[in-house]
């Protein structure tokens, strides 16, 4: 551990010399990425101050209580030496917390998308449910959101799918727990038997891609301008405003229609284009370590049933760390920072033993 600090500290240095050369703002993404890695490497260098200031204070206070002959110098030396063996405990735990390796996309914006699934009907009053639970926690965390795609369902009240960018601080860190299946249990309105019916809505989140992080080339690109469509209303345009591009190396395919300006939709629909393909890079890298073991806390894999919202219960469960909370009304209305917090510390605490291993 002390030859990576050692190194850690060294490259901390390297950075703030090349910060501090002559032109090193002229390049403007060289500059934000170093600025970024020093910034990460921060709270290491000083923890690890910190924990060689506590070593010597022990070496000089084990010196004393050898030396010593007084006996009441003696006893303030002994509840000097448990206080300073408490602190390095402290300091060595803090200091394997911070060398667990960070997702490099937590600090970033991110883009969420809502979709409805299995359940017909319910299934897209469930998905609108969502967005509504989501926008409300956004708006308490301050959050800008920017609506990038709006399709509603033939249900009244219901959404077949809504893509959103939300920019503010750390975002991606604190919404990629978010993706995955969520599952519903509730007696829809439609029913006249009050039997409990089961539907899923699909929630996926995405860091966002600054333009140095992923690189798209134009020919890989197939770009169709298309009417929009909608229920009506705004959503309805007369001209050819609406983008689909297709990234043909991955077949990923994104839109965008809600914008009257095709400049506009063409420029979201990049920005979602970037992010998915920056998700995958982070997928590929990522690859290895998931197959060595099955993580508590998944972050990148769409396909499991993550959560479930009972409503006759009051309950929501979190299936990935065993976690039951009864106070779903409030979740609905965006109350989702314990959750949220439960779920970090949990994904922490995993890689922390891993670490330990």
């Amino acid at each position: 551990m002390f030859e990576k600090l050692e190194k850690v500290k060294s490259r901390y240095f390297e950075i703030a010399d090349l910060l501090a050369e002559e032109g090193i703002t002229n390049d403007q993404n060289e500059f934000r990425k170093l600025s970024k890695e020093y910034s990460g490497l921060e709270d290491i260098v000083n923890a690890y101050d910190k924990y060689l200031g506590i070593t010597k204070a022990l070496e000089e206070n084990k010196q004393l209580l050898y030396e010593t002959n007084d006996a009441e110098m003696k006893e303030l030396a002994k509840a000097e030496q448990e206080s300073l063996e408490n602190d390095l405990n402290e300091i060595e735990l803090e200091i394997k917390e911070l060398l667990i390796p960070k997702d490099p996309a937590d600090d970033k914006n991110a883009i969420i998308e809502i979709r409805s699934g299995t359940g017909g009907e319910e299934a897209s009053l469930f998905a609108a449910d969502l967005y509504r639970m989501y926008s409300r926690y956004f708006e308490t965390k301050r959050w800008k959101v920017e609506m990038i795609e709006f399709n509603e369902s033939s249900t009244p009240g219901g959404i077949k799918e809504v893509v959103l960018n939300i920019t503010g601080k750390s975002i991606y860190g604190d919404l990629k727990y978010e993706s995955g299946v969520h599952r519903v249990q509730r007696v829809p309105k439609t029913e006249a038997n009050g039997r409990v019916h089961t539907s899923a809505a699909s929630v996926a989140v995405f860091p966002e891609a600054e333009d140095f992080d992923v690189e798209v080339n134009d020919n890989d690109l197939k770009i169709d301008v298309f009417r929009s469509g909608g229920a009506g209303g705004q959503n309805v345009n007369k001209v050819e405003t609406a983008i689909r591009i297709t990234h043909l190396p991955t077949n990923t395919v994104v839109q965008c229609q809600d914008e009257r300006s095709q400049l506009k939709n063409k420029m979201k629909a990049m920005k979602v284009l970037r992010s998915r393909l920056y998700e995958l890079e982070l997928a590929k890298r990522d690859q290895e370590l998931i197959s060595q073991r099955k993580k508590m806390v998944k972050s990148g894999d769409r396909s499991d049933k993550i959560r479930t919202y009972n409503f006759p219960q009051n309950r929501l469960t979190d299936h990935r760390i065993g976690l039951t909370m009864y106070n779903l009304s409030e979740i609905m209305e965006g109350d989702l920072d314990e959750i949220i917090d439960k779920l970090k510390t949990a994904d922490r605490a995993e890689r922390l033993a891993d670490t330990d291993a």
